[in-house]
């Protein structure tokens, strides 16, 4: 049997790449009847037909995570674009992002689009959140269009080998910074999904692109309904800020919500947590614990 790693599917078929060739193959049936689907990101072992680069997928390893949409394993990255302006920046989406992408072991790589076109005023604002959430995550901005490309080569280093999705509300900017990364791809504004070969309907074509040895598949966002699935103790865990101080507060567990003597809640007022993080992780909270999705 050989090992490989599944780089696209399609209406059953599966795309394996070993060693720069790929194989085109088929799982068995024994795979529905474990109700386990093999998906793009996979490591599978299988077994060639004779005389052929097609054959069946006899195993799938332990998978280190999933998506839903996209369909992808074994995701190392994601690249989160969040607009600083036209669509007007969120903290609550972003933080909701990153929760998610925690949740799940998957890297949360910021970046801060349209920083150019703000006012100095606004950049400076605007400036103060990038810089915080700086502390904690790998994040980048282009507010110098003469050094885009240089800041986006650093960022594509640092995922170079790794699985990467791409995500962020519509109008964000994820085509124009791909574009950016790679001219070749010629992705129309708004079309991204279609340029990465998202199939649309029932024929569902999921594919991880080799960018500057980056393999990269798009992802439309999380349904805010994922939050549901995280418990209010593992909540506080997902926030690398609250983490931070946590070993100061009083009581073991605590959740920063009523508990006396909490260093998370200390560090809020003064300061050193943003307000905007500590409102949107109770609103969060509160959802959990309602199972009621609030949109804000």
């Amino acid at each position: 049997m050989v090992k490989g790693r599944i780089k696209q599917s399609l209406s059953g078929y599966y795309d394996v790449l070993v060693d720069d060739k790929i194989y085109r193959t088929r799982a068995r049936g024994n795979f529905r009847k474990k109700k386990l689907t093999p998906l793009v990101g996979d490591w599978v072992e299988f077994k060639f037909e004779d005389n052929s680069t097609d054959g069946y997928v006899l195993k799938i390893y332990e998978r280190k995570n999933e998506l839903v949409r996209p369909p992808v394993a074994n995701i190392d990255a994601a690249i989160v674009v969040s607009a600083c302006i036209e669509p007007k920046f969120s903290t609550n989406l972003l933080d909701r992002q990153i929760a998610m992408l925690e949740s799940h072991d998957i890297e949360p790589v910021l970046y801060f689009s349209k920083a150019d076109i703000l006012s100095e005023s606004e950049y400076n604002e605007m400036n103060e959140y990038i810089n915080y959430y700086k502390e904690f995550y790998p994040t980048y901005n282009t507010r110098k269009q003469e050094l885009k490309k240089e800041i986006l080569d650093q960022m594509m280093d640092t995922l170079k080998n790794k699985v990467v999705v791409v995500m962020g509300q519509t109008g964000a900017g994820k085509s124009t910074m791909l574009n950016e990364i790679d001219e070749s791809l010629k992705i129309e504004t708004g079309e991204i999904s279609k340029a990465l070969s998202r199939g649309k309907h029932t024929t569902r074509k999921v594919t991880l692109h080799d960018i500057n040895d980056v393999l990269i598949a798009d992802t439309p966002g999380f349904s805010s309904f994922d939050l549901l699935e995280i418990t209010k103790e593992e909540l506080p865990l997902l926030f690398r800020d609250f983490v931070k101080y946590q070993d100061g507060c009083k009581f073991r567990g605590c959740l920063h919500i009523k508990e006396p003597k909490c260093a998370v809640k200390e560090a809020v007022e003064e300061g050193k947590i943003l307000k905007s993080r500590y409102e949107n992780y109770l609103q969060f909270n509160e959802m959990i614990v309602n199972k009621k999705i609030k949109y804000r």
